[in-house]
């Protein structure tokens, strides 16, 4: 494909994934990203990354070794809760394929192997119009041309409306996210062990996961209506601890240390878009990551898609065809997004239901034997 212009909307592990294999192919994006700086917002949690799709993205990068660096093959386990506090289920098996690196050592990874000035930092779009051969970029004083616009920005992605109609729907859950540090918090650290403990009760959940450099990610989740969810997020963390401390009044002592001691960070409303979401391929135009398939978390499949989708779009943008190459790789990620979402649906329906614990449990026990 003869494109030379290219820009690539957010600088999430998705975005910076597609521009560095563009680069090994001797195409020079721009990634366009409203953060001012690479540490403006926390990153999120630690990211277990799958063989046939994260881990393939860093070995096509050139970035294995850099992975394998970072990454915790030890913080791998498994653990299961009821309310009461009881361990139904405990798997450590640092052999599993799933090794995890916190989201930041990610991002970090795929800034380094970039070509110097090749994120754009501070630029928030405001527009994007279609143009004689390509398309006009712009935000608060500067704009400008590119034959191709990927949108790589997320949930609320500015590129997707130009695509597609769809948007994400709340899908009747609420996160409060917490932190840790295990030094300070070692009952939290013992609770969790090597990887991540769940713990699940009638409609609400407890999670925390171990990240690097002794940190802890924890969340609180409970079935809220969308307009509770944003008068939470409008609270201080004192007033949401309160109200988390009312929804898990009756659970085990030591699973409501994590919402009483966690220094709070955030009301996360989970959002997705709808299961099996596609769109008329457009010249110049494509997605790719939550912008393409927002699911929710819980089933473990985000970030690896999005590097999946990067390995396959940057095939496309190089092919010497034309755009049909691209359309292409729309209809396998949408093919290869709507299971992913299926099962993400699935997921986040079973732990927060009425029937507590019993199906979560169910499904820990067949994964050992896939």
């Amino acid at each position: 494909m003869a494109t030379q212009r290219i820009a690539i909307v957010g600088g999430g592990p998705g975005g910076l994934m597609l521009a560095r294999l563009l680069q090994r192919q001797g195409k020079y994006p721009v990634v366009l990203e409203r953060d001012r700086h690479a540490e403006e917002r926390p990153q999120g949690g630690s990211l277990d990354m799958h063989g046939e799709t994260g881990q393939y993205a860093m070995e096509q990068a050139g970035l294995r070794e850099a992975f394998l660096a970072a990454a915790r093959p030890e913080d791998q386990g498994d653990r299961l809760y009821n309310a009461e506090g009881e361990l139904l289920f405990d798997r450590n098996e640092p052999t599993d394929d799933r090794p995890e690196i916190d989201r930041s050592v990610l991002r970090r990874i795929l800034l380094n192997s970039l070509v110097p000035g090749t994120v754009r930092w501070g630029h928030r779009i405001t527009r994007i119009a279609p143009e004689k051969d390509g398309f006009v970029v712009g935000g608060d004083g500067w704009s400008e041309q590119f034959d191709v616009v990927i949108g790589a920005d997320g949930a609320w992605s500015c590129v997707r409306p130009l695509l597609s109609d769809a948007v994400p729907l709340y899908e009747g859950v609420t996160l409060v996210e917490l932190g840790f540090d295990t030094t300070r918090h070692p009952r939290v650290s013992r609770l969790t062990g090597n990887g991540k403990m769940l713990a699940v009760g009638d409609n609400r959940a407890l999670i925390t996961q171990r990240n690097g450099d002794g940190h802890i990610r924890g969340y609180a989740g409970v079935r809220l209506a969308e307009s509770s969810a944003k008068e939470w997020a409008s609270w201080s963390g004192e007033s949401v601890r309160q109200a988390l401390q009312n929804v898990f009044a009756e659970w085990a002592p030591e699973l409501r240390d994590v919402i009483e001691t966690g220094e709070f960070i955030g009301v996360r409303p989970l959002y997705a878009l709808p299961v099996g979401h596609s769109w008329k391929s457009q010249n110049g135009l494509t997605l790719l990551g939550d912008a393409a398939h927002l699911m929710s978390p819980f089933s473990g499949e985000g970030v690896n898609l999005a590097l999946a989708d990067a390995v396959e779009l940057a095939e496309a943008l190089t092919s010497t065809g034309d755009w049909s190459s691209v359309s292409r790789y729309e209809r396998s990620m949408c093919a290869r997004a709507t299971v992913a979402a299926e099962g993400a649906a699935q997921g986040l329906k079973s732990v927060f239901s009425s029937a507590g614990v019993e199906h979560v449990l169910e499904h820990y026990r067949a994964r050992i034997h896939d």
